[in-house]
Protein backbone atom coordinates (compact mmCIF):
# COMPACT_ATOMS: atom_id res chain seq x y z
CA UNK A 1 0.00 0.00 0.00
CA UNK A 2 2.90 2.38 0.64
CA UNK A 3 3.94 2.77 -3.02
CA UNK A 4 0.31 2.94 -4.11
CA UNK A 5 -0.25 5.92 -1.82
CA UNK A 6 2.89 7.69 -3.07
CA UNK A 7 1.21 8.65 -6.38
CA UNK A 8 -2.25 9.72 -5.19
CA UNK A 9 -3.48 13.17 -4.24
CA UNK A 10 -6.91 12.04 -2.94
CA UNK A 11 -7.83 8.74 -1.31
CA UNK A 12 -11.37 7.75 -0.32
CA UNK A 13 -11.43 4.65 1.87
CA UNK A 14 -14.84 5.39 3.38
CA UNK A 15 -17.17 2.53 4.33
CA UNK A 16 -14.34 0.00 4.64
CA UNK A 17 -13.56 -2.02 7.75
CA UNK A 18 -10.16 -0.42 8.26
CA UNK A 19 -10.14 -0.42 12.05
CA UNK A 20 -7.22 0.47 14.29
CA UNK A 21 -4.66 -2.00 12.91
CA UNK A 22 -4.97 -0.78 9.33
CA UNK A 23 -5.14 2.82 10.56
CA UNK A 24 -1.69 2.22 12.02
CA UNK A 25 -0.43 1.14 8.58
CA UNK A 26 -2.04 4.21 7.01
CA UNK A 27 -0.42 6.40 9.64
CA UNK A 28 2.97 4.90 8.86
CA UNK A 29 2.44 5.51 5.15
CA UNK A 30 1.38 9.11 5.75
CA UNK A 31 4.48 9.92 7.79
CA UNK A 32 6.61 10.42 4.69
CA UNK A 33 3.98 10.83 1.99
CA UNK A 34 4.53 13.88 -0.23
CA UNK A 35 1.47 13.76 -2.53
CA UNK A 36 -1.75 12.93 -0.67
CA UNK A 37 -3.82 16.03 0.14
CA UNK A 38 -7.27 14.53 0.85
CA UNK A 39 -7.95 11.42 2.95
CA UNK A 40 -11.50 10.21 3.61
CA UNK A 41 -11.74 7.59 6.34
CA UNK A 42 -15.43 7.99 7.16
CA UNK A 43 -17.33 4.93 8.43
CA UNK A 44 -14.15 2.84 8.81
CA UNK A 45 -14.40 1.53 12.40
CA UNK A 46 -11.44 3.56 13.63
CA UNK A 47 -11.31 4.10 17.38
CA UNK A 48 -9.02 6.10 19.70
CA UNK A 49 -5.97 3.90 19.02
CA UNK A 50 -6.30 4.37 15.27
CA UNK A 51 -6.80 8.10 15.74
CA UNK A 52 -3.56 8.16 17.72
CA UNK A 53 -1.65 6.59 14.82
CA UNK A 54 -3.17 9.06 12.36
CA UNK A 55 -2.34 11.94 14.70
CA UNK A 56 1.29 10.85 14.85
CA UNK A 57 1.36 10.97 11.07
CA UNK A 58 -0.15 14.47 11.05
CA UNK A 59 2.77 15.73 13.12
CA UNK A 60 5.19 14.93 10.28
CA UNK A 61 3.01 15.04 7.18
CA UNK A 62 3.39 18.24 5.18
CA UNK A 63 0.85 17.73 2.38
CA UNK A 64 -2.47 16.53 3.81
CA UNK A 65 -5.02 19.36 3.78
CA UNK A 66 -8.28 17.47 4.39
CA UNK A 67 -8.95 14.60 6.81
CA UNK A 68 -12.41 13.08 7.14
CA UNK A 69 -12.95 10.77 10.13
CA UNK A 70 -16.75 11.07 10.12
CA UNK A 71 -18.68 8.31 11.90
CA UNK A 72 -15.84 6.61 13.73
CA UNK A 73 -15.75 5.99 17.49
CA UNK A 74 -12.62 7.97 18.34
CA UNK A 75 -14.21 9.63 21.40
CA UNK A 76 -12.50 12.14 23.66
CA UNK A 77 -9.20 10.24 23.74
CA UNK A 78 -8.96 10.16 19.95
CA UNK A 79 -9.81 13.87 19.87
CA UNK A 80 -7.01 14.47 22.37
CA UNK A 81 -4.46 12.77 20.10
CA UNK A 82 -5.65 14.73 17.07
CA UNK A 83 -5.59 17.97 19.06
CA UNK A 84 -1.94 17.47 19.98
CA UNK A 85 -1.15 16.92 16.30
CA UNK A 86 -3.03 20.09 15.34
CA UNK A 87 -0.75 22.16 17.55
CA UNK A 88 2.17 21.45 15.21
CA UNK A 89 0.57 20.60 11.88
CA UNK A 90 0.86 23.45 9.37
CA UNK A 91 -1.02 22.03 6.38
CA UNK A 92 -4.39 20.63 7.49
CA UNK A 93 -7.16 23.07 6.57
CA UNK A 94 -10.26 20.86 6.98
CA UNK A 95 -11.03 18.29 9.67
CA UNK A 96 -14.33 16.40 9.79
CA UNK A 97 -14.98 14.78 13.16
CA UNK A 98 -18.77 14.50 12.85
CA UNK A 99 -20.40 11.53 14.60
CA UNK A 100 -17.24 10.49 16.45
CA UNK A 101 -18.56 10.36 20.04
CA UNK A 102 -16.63 13.45 21.12
CA UNK A 103 -17.88 15.08 24.31
CA UNK A 104 -16.87 18.06 26.42
CA UNK A 105 -13.39 16.72 27.18
CA UNK A 106 -12.62 16.16 23.50
CA UNK A 107 -13.95 19.63 22.67
CA UNK A 108 -11.65 21.03 25.37
CA UNK A 109 -8.59 19.37 23.82
CA UNK A 110 -9.52 20.59 20.35
CA UNK A 111 -10.23 24.10 21.63
CA UNK A 112 -6.76 24.25 23.20
CA UNK A 113 -5.24 23.21 19.87
CA UNK A 114 -7.22 25.90 18.02
CA UNK A 115 -5.46 28.55 20.07
CA UNK A 116 -2.13 27.47 18.53
CA UNK A 117 -3.07 26.13 15.10
CA UNK A 118 -2.69 28.63 12.26
CA UNK A 119 -4.01 26.65 9.28
CA UNK A 120 -7.27 24.87 10.12
CA UNK A 121 -10.14 26.69 8.41
CA UNK A 122 -13.02 24.18 8.66
CA UNK A 123 -13.88 22.00 11.66
CA UNK A 124 -16.96 19.76 11.72
CA UNK A 125 -17.93 18.54 15.19
CA UNK A 126 -21.59 17.93 14.40
CA UNK A 127 -23.61 15.02 15.80
CA UNK A 128 -21.46 14.51 18.87
CA UNK A 129 -21.99 14.85 22.64
CA UNK A 130 -20.66 18.36 23.18
CA UNK A 131 -22.51 20.36 25.81
CA UNK A 132 -22.17 23.78 27.41
CA UNK A 133 -18.76 22.99 28.92
CA UNK A 134 -17.31 22.05 25.54
CA UNK A 135 -18.97 25.08 23.95
CA UNK A 136 -17.36 27.28 26.61
CA UNK A 137 -13.88 25.98 25.71
CA UNK A 138 -14.53 26.39 21.99
CA UNK A 139 -15.80 29.93 22.60
CA UNK A 140 -12.57 30.74 24.43
CA UNK A 141 -10.57 29.38 21.50
CA UNK A 142 -12.52 31.50 19.02
CA UNK A 143 -11.30 34.62 20.79
CA UNK A 144 -7.70 33.73 19.88
CA UNK A 145 -7.99 31.74 16.66
CA UNK A 146 -7.57 33.76 13.47
CA UNK A 147 -7.87 31.06 10.79
CA UNK A 148 -11.06 29.09 11.46
CA UNK A 149 -13.78 30.18 9.03
CA UNK A 150 -16.35 27.39 9.56
CA UNK A 151 -17.34 25.56 12.75
CA UNK A 152 -20.18 23.03 12.69
CA UNK A 153 -21.59 22.17 16.11
CA UNK A 154 -24.99 21.03 14.86
CA UNK A 155 -26.86 18.27 16.67
CA UNK A 156 -24.92 18.36 19.94
CA UNK A 157 -26.15 19.12 23.48
CA UNK A 158 -25.40 22.84 23.65
CA UNK A 159 -28.03 24.75 25.61
CA UNK A 160 -28.61 28.50 25.99
CA UNK A 161 -25.53 29.07 28.18
CA UNK A 162 -23.17 27.54 25.63
CA UNK A 163 -24.85 29.32 22.72
CA UNK A 164 -24.49 32.65 24.52
CA UNK A 165 -20.78 32.01 25.15
CA UNK A 166 -20.26 31.23 21.47
CA UNK A 167 -22.17 34.37 20.46
CA UNK A 168 -20.08 36.48 22.84
CA UNK A 169 -16.89 35.04 21.34
CA UNK A 170 -17.98 36.14 17.88
CA UNK A 171 -17.75 39.76 18.96
CA UNK A 172 -13.96 39.48 18.96
CA UNK A 173 -13.50 36.87 16.24
CA UNK A 174 -13.21 38.41 12.77
CA UNK A 175 -12.54 35.27 10.70
CA UNK A 176 -15.36 32.82 11.49
CA UNK A 177 -17.98 33.20 8.76
CA UNK A 178 -20.09 30.08 9.40
CA UNK A 179 -21.24 28.73 12.76
CA UNK A 180 -23.83 25.93 12.64
CA UNK A 181 -25.78 25.24 15.82
CA UNK A 182 -29.01 23.69 14.57
CA UNK A 183 -30.81 20.89 16.45
CA UNK A 184 -29.31 21.18 19.92
CA UNK A 185 -31.31 18.52 21.71
CA UNK A 186 -30.56 17.66 25.29
CA UNK A 187 -30.26 13.89 25.04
Amino acid sequence: MYCFIQTLTALNLGHNGIGDIRAQHLGNALQNNKTLTILNLSFTQIRAVGAQDLAMALRNNTTLTTLVLRNNSIGDIGAQHLAYALRNNMTLTALNLAITKIGDFGAHYLADALQYNTTLARLDLSNNKIGDVGAHHLADALQYNTTLTSLDLSNNKIACVGKKQLADALRNNKTLTTLSLWDQRLR
